[in-house]
């Protein structure tokens, strides 16, 4: 009897173990690491054929103490590695675990390498080679509390692999975690009730309970085996094994295919949809690649539209694994489909079993149902939940007793009664300044902590960091109700919504950058076209805050010399040329946002010697430049950060700390009659106005004059000082 232990997803191990009973598995011991199992050799063939659940099976060569590096080696050498394996062949060793003495997998197996080099060594035999990416047989060594036991790779990597997935899109379901999920949800207990996914990617959901209602072995197919190398493979073992489970495959499509020309009751009755056309083009070729295209019918629709159109096949199951939300823009879409769903199968879907797999478990509680099961699983590293619900009449009978509607829409916000009254005060007034970019909301409600901007027929919902005392669920509850209504109360499709989380910025970065989407759009601001980019950045390329101030610095730039310093994407530096700033210099460390400056530049056909872009630590340009002769400048405008310690510094920079140094060198290039406009958004900032006072200059407060209508509420957005010499 050999000892086995078959590996698989976290959350899988007792539907594993009970799997291994059926095919023969005896002595099953179910742990964390995985399932333990024994067998004839004949069975440990079958269970590679079989299993649906697990990712590899090992096959138990040794174990012995391997607390530290020599009982290691020791455990290792002990071991006839030249009858297992031939020196001319390729191996590799994977190592699991660590220890007060092994604390890293490439030392753990590195030594049992060089253990096992030693072994054909010491019997006068070729050295064999290593090759850790595609080798003849794999081993794996794994050390547990002080024990190391050595496997061989039985059944080779990614035992889930069926063969029939040409594309898995972007965030894949293995094949073995679709199973269990099929299996959790229960439709298996009675195949000819339909099976309904309506997020079906490419389809592997479907396509795996196809296969299991058939009751095929998923690894005829494979064509490669972890124990074809193995001294110890027996081929004639392997083979009967193999065709016997080859002929019960076809012995058990084939009653199910007589049971369907018997009884149309019985026909399989699997759909799948998605919105993505293309995705349901792979998840057709997929079927056909699995020998199920006549059994599953994939077709192009949008889930947020989902209707019951299988009421005459029966009551059956939804079954589905809907995006996770993890990339920017992907959540306010989620939250409109959960909220609408709730509402959809509570109204069409009674009698039915509703089964959804997600991470985004928070978004659960949008369905308004009440689940009798939930599973806690792993996809990769995420944490997920299977959450299993029975929509009977219990369902909506709770809505009804409560006075509520079926979704969201119907029921009473806070957030969208605010959001509805800012827009009316601000219409008028948006209109008259005919600017299309603005604020609407800023945490106007402490329990919505959130900015909401419109940039044309976008929206930006920008979450603040939640006070430590709030529970991240009702945090996370608040903002779902955030993005359900914004767009709703704004017109605005899902789709151009775009969500970020804003917190303090500890590291080096004024600008976090975000994932590349590489979009933009136009905007205009008092008859300036401007840039933003919505997507890419934390910020959008365009603080709406300093809105009136870059008016009050164009108005004052008129036929003068003028200094943008910390200049980000020069939009006040466009605004000051269109006024008719006589020249306009923009400095900036960045190369990038210098380039989208001079974008802005182009937009607005600014065009000439007069206007110059220049890329330096300003901090240090503005030290050289004070020791130059040169024409001075008669309007500076600094906005710095509130903390810098870019690696292009030699010096971190803080604006409290550091602003009276910086105000003394642009004093410098600053002409007689000249004017500085500092501002800056450190919440509490002092300026120091006897050491500004001590450098001939004095301070003028313009705070208030620089806060446009929607951010009078706010009053620490920014703070904004004229300085002028005395």
């Amino acid at each position: 009897m050999y000892q086995f232990l078959a590996l698989t997803s976290p959350g899988i191990e007792s539907l594993l173990a009970e799997e291994l009973a059926t095919i023969g598995a005896q002595a099953i011991q179910q742990k964390p690491e995985g399932v333990y199992f024994t067998g004839n050799l004949a069975l440990g063939y079958k269970v590679c054929l079989w299993t649906r659940l697990a990712s590899r099976v090992l096959l138990q060569i040794a174990s012995a103490p391997g607390q530290d590096k020599e009982q290691l080696f020791t455990a290792a050498a002990t071991i006839d590695w030249s009858d297992i394996f031939s020196s001319d062949q390729y191996f590799a060793i994977d190592f699991v675990g660590k220890s007060q003495s092994i604390r890293n997998s490439q030392f753990g197996a590195l030594t049992v390498k060089d253990a096992i080099v030693d072994h054909f060594r010491d019997k006068g035999l070729a050295r064999p080679n290593v090759d850790k990416s595609s080798p003849d047989i794999r081993f794996q060594a794994r050390l547990l509390k002080g024990e190391i036991a050595f496997y061989l790779d039985f059944s080779g990597r990614g035992l889930f692999q069926r063969g029939y997935r040409k594309d898995s899109g972007a965030a894949p379901l293995k094949e073995n975690l679709a199973a269990a999920l099929v299996m959790r949800s229960g439709w298996l207990a009675d195949t000819s009730k339909p099976l309904v996914d309506p997020m079906c990617g490419s389809g592997t959901l479907l396509i795996e309970a196809a296969a299991m209602a058939y009751k095929q072995a998923p690894g005829i197919d494979r064509e490669s085996w972890g124990f074809s190398q193995w001294l110890g493979h027996d081929q004639g073992v392997w083979q009967q094994v193999f065709d016997d489970a080859v002929a019960q495959s076809r012995e058990n499509k084939s009653k199910q295919n007589q049971l369907k020309q018997r009884s149309e009751g019985t026909t399989l009755k699997l759909f799948g949809s998605d919105l993505d056309s293309r995705v349901v083009k792979t998840a057709q070729y997929n079927a056909r690649q699995a020998g199920f295209a006549q059994d599953i019918d994939f077709q192009c629709r949008d889930a947020n539209k989902l209707t019951n159109r299988y009421a005459e096949l029966g009551e059956g199951t939804l079954l589905f694994n809907p995006p996770y939300g993890e990339r920017i823009g992907e959540l306010p879409e989620l939250v409109e489909t959960f909220a609408l769903l709730g509402g959809i199968v509570k109204q069409q879907f009674i009698g039915w079993r509703l089964a959804i797999f997600t991470a985004s478990v928070e978004l659960l509680s949008l369905l308004k149902l009440a689940s009798f099961k939930r599973y806690k699983l792993k996809n990769g590293p995420l944490d997920c939940q299977l959450a299993l619900y029975n929509l009977d009449e219990k369902q909506s009978a709770k809505d009804k007793a409560n006075g509520q509607a079926l979704d969201l829409s119907g029921q009473d916000s806070a957030f969208a009664n605010r959001l509805k009254k800012n827009i009316k005060a601000l219409k008028s007034w948006i209109k008259s300044e005919n600017i299309d970019c603005y604020r609407l909301y800023d945490a106007d409600i402490p329990e919505y902590n959130v900015a909401v901007d419109v940039y044309q027929d976008h929206l930006i919902i920008q979450e603040y960091a939640a006070p430590a005392n709030i529970p991240p669920e009702k945090t996370a509850k608040r903002l779902q109700e955030v993005i359900f209504w914004a767009p709703k109360v704004l017109a605005i499709d899902t789709a151009k919504v775009v969500l970020k989380t804003r917190q303090k910025q500890k590291g080096s970065s004024q600008y976090q950058q975000l994932a590349k989407s590489k979009q933009a759009l136009v905007v205009n601001e008092y008859g300036a076209k401007l840039k933003v980019n919505l997507w890419d950045y934390l910020d959008t390329g365009l603080f709406l805050d300093h809105r009136k101030t870059r008016q009050i610095v164009a108005k004052k730039a008129n036929n003068k010399r003028f200094l943008n310093l910390f200049a980000y994407t020069g939009s006040v530096s466009v605004q000051a040329a269109l006024r008719g700033a006589s020249h306009v210099t923009t400095v900036d460390m960045s190369n990038t946002y210098l380039q989208w400056a001079q974008e802005n530049f182009a937009l607005n056909k600014l065009v000439g010697s007069q206007y110059q872009f220049v890329q330096d630590n300003c901090l240090a340009w503005l030290k050289q430049q004070g020791q130059l002769e040169q024409q001075p400048y008669q309007l500076i405008f600094i906005d710095p950060p509130t903390f810098s310690n870019s690696k292009r510094m030699e010096d971190s920079f803080d604006v409290q700390r550091d602003h009276l140094t910086l105000l003394a060198d642009a004093e410098k290039l600053l002409a007689e009659d000249g004017e500085i406009v500092f501002t800056n958004n450190k919440r509490n900032f002092k300026i120091d106005v006897d050491g500004l006072a001590e450098l001939g200059l004095k301070v003028q407060n313009i705070s208030d004059q620089t806060r446009d209508r929607d951010f009078k509420r706010n009053i620490h957005i920014h703070n904004s000082w004229l300085v002028t010499r005395i």
